[in-house]
């Protein structure tokens, strides 16, 4: 939280929410992330590792199209909370782009792609997630993110010569070259 969201009261946007699987969820970086420690859903209390670290999660808030009539005076602008897989995905979106990191004016979608391997009797499985990333200098001016083919939309597989970088998964061709792949 800002100094100014502090002062002015309001929790921030809404979380984002993926609900079922296909669901994306991203438009522009509207702020610098943030970074925070996890809380428990039901308890509120902040959340550690068996150790005592703290469990730190990535808040970048997002504008997107979606209104919801329940919230009133809903401008689109949408939390999303990076931690444990959906932290791999997005990063790796970011690796392939060359960026440093996120920044204000990028555009960010993550998309909850499939579930995971359950691990505990009583647990659900993991939500999966896939992330497509556009620094912003080249959402400014529209241009394809290195990778993404303009004519197709579809996410190139990084050169041979190139191992350590991130090989991303073919994704359908987009009606526009310059939209993201999902």
């Amino acid at each position: 939280m800002d100094a100014n969201s502090f002062l002015m009261g309001g929790g921030g946007a809404p979380t984002a929410k993926f609900p079922s699987i296909g669901t994306v969820v991203g438009g522009r970086i509207t702020e610098p992330p943030t970074i925070e420690q996890q809380r428990d859903i039901q308890t509120g209390e902040q959340k550690t590792w068996n150790n005592g670290d703290p469990m730190m999660q990535l808040v970048v808030t997002v504008q997107t199209d979606d209104r919801d009539p329940a919230i009133e005076d809903d401008d689109g602008r949408r939390r999303i909370f990076v931690k444990g897989q959906m932290k791999n995905a997005v990063a790796d979106a970011v690796r392939v782009t060359g960026a440093k990191g996120l920044e204000v004016g990028g555009i960010l979608r993550v998309r909850y792609s499939h579930d995971g391997e359950k691990k505990k009797v009583g647990f659900n499985a993991p939500k999966l997630y896939d992330a497509h990333y556009t620094p912003a200098a080249q959402a400014e001016f529209g241009v394809a993110p290195a990778g993404v083919n303009t004519a197709t939309g579809e996410i190139a597989s990084p050169p041979p010569a190139a191992p350590q970088q991130y090989a991303a998964p073919a994704v359908p061709a987009q009606q526009r070259g310059d939209e993201p792949p999902f």
